[in-house]
């Protein structure tokens, strides 16, 4: 076992339970136990994988060095806390907690104990957008559209804390400026919070995100399309797939372009209209950001997705959430 990570899971309904088997498959991991709130269903994920099961999360995390915390959303913090005060590094599924202050708060205490904080933003590591890190990306008008079918787990909290905070996180990672005004609607139609929204996010730089979700779809749908100069993106997170329309000098070798879409003889330099697929790789997004997690552990550096970005993330959602609150008591 020299040279492995000590893990754990907290909390192993349907996420959780995926992470306890991602880290059964990781080879630097030495996957310590879990812990379930329901004492049965902890008990059955630790013989799937030959592991513990703790009857209290605390005494699992005298066993572990790093914990992943796959817990309902309003117990983030008060885990969060018990974890890191006693110096465990923790991955916590996003929204990273209820609140801002929160957020602070265990962003504090990791100061505090030295340990890392990772957030759980899994559609950081989609294939289709790992496939684009080598463009340039800076887009000045975003559109998204996140749609699903309804499902009773996670209709707990707006569907904008569900859903939307995935394309919030991936625009305030793309979009390097601060947000300078939200405008946001929605409508609780099945559930008591809002269970459709859209927001528009205009930034200090003019680039304007319009981000919708809807967790009461006929039909899944996961795209998200950049406008830049330059170039248009359209990535499509359910498919893995991705598209790069751009504009590119005329004999520039280190273009490969899938199809030349035309001409622009207008100006001094001569350009291509090109059309582009990104080579998308396999990956287990998942397991990926799991595996980052426990490099992050092993090598002491930055978290991929800090407890800051998922703070930042929270903030969005909250003001786009308390705007439809707002909305729908004007309304009343």
């Amino acid at each position: 076992m020299d040279g492995k990570v000590r893990v754990g899971v907290v909390g192993v309904g349907h996420l959780g339970s995926l992470h306890a088997r991602m880290f059964a498959e990781i080879r630097s991991v030495e996957f310590m136990g879990v812990h379930d709130i329901y004492g049965e269903k902890g008990d059955a994920v630790a013989i799937t994988f030959g592991v513990m099961s703790y009857s209290v999360y605390v005494s699992l995390l005298e066993v572990v060095e790093g914990v992943s915390i796959a817990t309902p959303t309003s117990t983030h913090f008060e885990v969060g806390c018990k974890a890191l005060e006693k110096g465990r590094h923790i991955f916590i599924e996003k929204p990273l907690t209820e609140s801002v202050e929160q957020a602070e708060g265990l962003i504090q205490r990791a100061k505090k104990s030295s340990a890392k904080i990772q957030v759980g933003h899994i559609e950081r590591f989609n294939p289709a957008l790992l496939a684009l890190e080598k463009y340039n990306l800076a887009p000045m008008f975003v559109e998204s559209h996140r749609l699903a079918q309804f499902n009773p787990r996670g209709s707990d909290v707006p569907v904008v804390l569900d859903l939307m905070i995935h394309d919030i996180d991936i625009i305030l990672s793309l979009v390097k400026s601060p947000v300078e005004k939200i405008d946001a609607n929605g409508v609780a139609v099945v559930s008591s919070t809002a269970d459709i929204a859209n927001a528009r996010i205009q930034f200090r730089n003019g680039c304007v995100a319009n981000v919708t979700a809807s967790r009461i779809s006929q039909r899944r749908m996961r795209k998200m399309r950049l406008f830049q100069r330059d170039a248009y993106i359209s990535i499509d997170f359910s498919e893995g797939t991705a598209e790069v329309f751009r504009l590119v000098d005329q004999g520039d070798p280190d273009v490969k372009a899938t199809m030349l879409l035309g001409q622009i003889d207008a100006g001094a330099v001569k350009r291509n209209i090109v059309y582009e697929q990104p080579e998308v790789k396999e990956i287990n997004a998942l397991k990926y950001e799991l595996e980052l997690f426990v490099r992050t552990i092993q090598t002491n550096a930055e978290p991929v997705v800090t407890a800051e970005e998922g703070k930042r993330a929270l903030e969005v959602a909250n003001e786009i959430v308390t705007q439809i609150q707002q909305n729908s008591s004007a309304i009343a």
